[in-house]
């Protein structure tokens, strides 16, 4: 009968295990999904935009610009938004980015 009992214990006690990295696995990928929208964190992303499309010299897609800024392409489009408000950019034909 004790025999039993722990069979069933170590059983319980596997079965939660993979339970538990999978609420570590979700957490994490929630805490990377998460932005900050805010006037100084998009004006950061922003800079970051108009950085990387000085550097190209050239006009970009957004996946282009995500890639050269390091960042997400939402955070991309914020960051785009901010200067298409304040003129620094022009939009091409081919749907690509330029500073104006």
């Amino acid at each position: 009968m004790a025999e039993k009992k722990a069979t069933t214990k170590k059983a319980a006690t596997e079965t939660k295990a993979p339970a538990a990295k999978k609420t570590t696995a979700t957490k994490k990928t929630a805490e990377k999904a998460v932005l900050v929208v805010n006037a100084e964190t998009i004006g950061f992303k922003a800079g970051d935009v108009y950085q990387a499309l000085a550097a190209a010299g050239k006009a970009l897609s957004v996946a282009e610009i995500a890639k050269a800024a390091k960042i997400t392409s939402e955070e991309t489009l914020l960051g785009l938004g901010w200067l298409f408000k304040e003129g620094k950019l022009l939009s091409t034909d081919d749907n690509k980015v330029v500073l104006a």
